[in-house]
């Protein structure tokens, strides 16, 4: 009989068979468009930002946040499309990684097929609004998503530069009762908050922590619940054209290898400082998606009569 563990896996499998014939088919019609241009190739560089953003996502850092502050910096996306290009893009290098953290690490499994569904479910809803909002509503939520990520970087820093980090966990590997029905509303609202931009990976591990599970633990249920929410939400985007295909191609291109590299050879590295870095510039970019915001708003105000 087949475990839990493995219909996940299974299940996992059949969402990225999906995906994969969802975007493709995307890709090489631009949705049925007559006369459109085929999707070019990566550039050098849109492929260097998946590897780099993947690589440190295995290790904890959390890709959204800093490709975002990339493409905002060097004005590679037009800002509405930013969400759906994250989420697009970076689909399958989750999926690399859920499956070998599901696969390899420990944690009771009603605990995360339950937290991954409820991030599904979320995603779901989320990408079904974000995918329709206006451009200047997507900039004013972006910029706010990328102060909260900035916030959570410097909250993880500073608990773990404490004697008593109170983001330390405990020695659980699942929850139960009340505690696993806060961990599934919480993950609910994370998976919709991904949507638009707001990574999941440090505020599920931080959940995690402060409901008493191992943090180790958190690795699994968080990769697990990006890689089935994903492609739910890329569908959404890709269904109308919400994403930019080149630079998305770029994240996916560059994040796979990336991924095995991070898990399998390099495995932990010191990421304090990464994140300080992280911080800084994901709060730079945050300024600059709020400015945009407010002077589109500022454009779009009818001029007083006189």
């Amino acid at each position: 009989m087949l475990s839990i563990k493995n219909i996940l896996l299974a299940l996992l499998a059949v969402f990225t068979v999906g995906f994969v014939i969802i975007w493709a088919r995307h890709l090489f019609t631009r949705g049925g468009t007559p006369g459109a241009e085929k999707t070019q190739p990566p550039t050098a560089f849109e492929t260097l930002i998946g590897f780099v953003t993947n690589f440190f996502d295995t290790l904890g850092i959390g890709s959204f946040a800093p490709t975002t502050a990339i493409f905002k910096f060097r004005r590679m996306v037009k800002d509405e499309a930013i969400p759906g290009t994250l989420n697009v893009g970076h689909t399958l290098p989750s999926i690399t990684q859920a499956f070998i953290f599901m696969a390899l690490v420990e944690v009771e499994v009603v605990t995360l097929a339950a937290l991954i569904a409820a991030a599904v479910a979320g995603s779901w809803l989320g990408a079904g609004v974000v995918a329709r909002w206006p451009r200047r509503k997507v900039q004013f939520g972006m910029g706010l998503a990328l102060l909260a990520a900035a916030a959570l970087f410097a909250l993880r820093n500073v608990d773990e530069m404490r004697g008593t980090p109170v983001f330390a966990g405990g020695d659980a590997l699942g929850l139960t009762d009340g505690l696993l029905l806060v961990g599934i509303v919480g993950n609910f609202v994370l998976g919709a908050l991904m949507t638009l931009g707001i990574g999941l990976y440090a505020p599920c591990l931080i959940m995690i922590s402060l409901l008493g599970m191992n943090p180790r633990a958190a690795f699994p249920i968080m990769m697990g619940s990006c890689a089935f929410l994903m492609p739910v939400a890329s569908a959404k985007f890709i269904s109308v054209g919400r994403y930019a295909a080149r630079p998305a191609l770029g994240l996916t291109l560059g994040g796979i290898p990336a991924v095995l590299i991070a898990a399998f050879i390099v495995k932990s590295l010191p990421l304090t400082a990464v994140r300080w870095l992280v911080m800084v510039v994901v709060l730079y970019s945050s300024a600059m998606m709020l400015s945009s915001a407010i002077r589109e708003a500022s454009a779009a105000e009818p001029s007083p009569e006189g």
